[in-house]
């Protein structure tokens, strides 16, 4: 046989370990969801902090995918406060829930360890509740991001969309950030646009 014959042969074979082992990975827990509203759930970047009235990333999300979505972001909240708080979300018969969390136990030194642990169970109690969850990624350090491949894991072993470091590009651009954590009414416009297609698949 021909070099390019196997090749050819080859190229095929890695298409097909792909789609065998790695398709599964893909499936989004819950979906289609029967529940009947859209639930942002996280801190001070759901809330909106460092954004003028109707231009935090839900609000502005909102008016991209044409649909409602209520705001249960609270300024502070670590993952802590979220797994306090999940009795609110749940009872707002969420069928997608935006998950963002984390950046205050990096910043109050939580330990990895337990932020992701409380994660798990979150992104758990949510999808018994019937909801599809799309993750919400932020940075977990300056120099390396600590966070970045234990989301990545929770994506893939849970089922859950996944939007890494909405704040990517942002951070240190005085144009885009209202402090130094905040993002200002374009920066949020940023985090809405990467939030968006996303989205926007899970609501067809």
């Amino acid at each position: 046989m021909k070099p390019t014959v196997y090749i050819f042969f080859g190229i095929i074979f890695c298409i097909i370990l792909y789609f065998f082992f790695f398709s599964n990975s893909k499936e989004i827990t819950n979906y289609p969801s029967n529940g009947s509203t859209i639930v942002a759930f996280g801190d001070s970047l759901v809330e909106g902090v460092g954004s003028t009235k109707d231009n935090d990333f839900v609000s502005v999300l909102s008016q991209q995918i044409n649909q409602p979505i209520i705001n249960l972001g609270k300024s502070g909240d670590t993952t802590r406060d979220g797994l306090a708080r999940l009795d609110e979300l749940i009872n707002q018969d969420p069928k997608i829930v935006l998950l963002l969390l984390g950046g205050n136990d990096y910043l109050r030194k939580i330990s990895q360890t337990e932020t992701f642990e409380n994660l798990t169970k979150i992104i758990g109690t949510i999808h018994e509740s019937g909801s599809i969850v799309v993750l919400l990624g932020v940075r977990g350090g300056i120099l390396k991001d600590n966070f970045k491949d234990e989301y990545e894991t929770l994506a893939r072993v849970y089922g859950v969309a996944y939007v890494p470091d909405v704040l990517r590009g942002l951070i240190g651009q005085s144009d885009l950030m209202y402090d130094a954590i905040h993002p200002n009414d374009d920066g949020y416009q940023i985090i809405s646009g990467r939030i968006e297609p996303v989205i926007t698949n899970l609501i067809k």
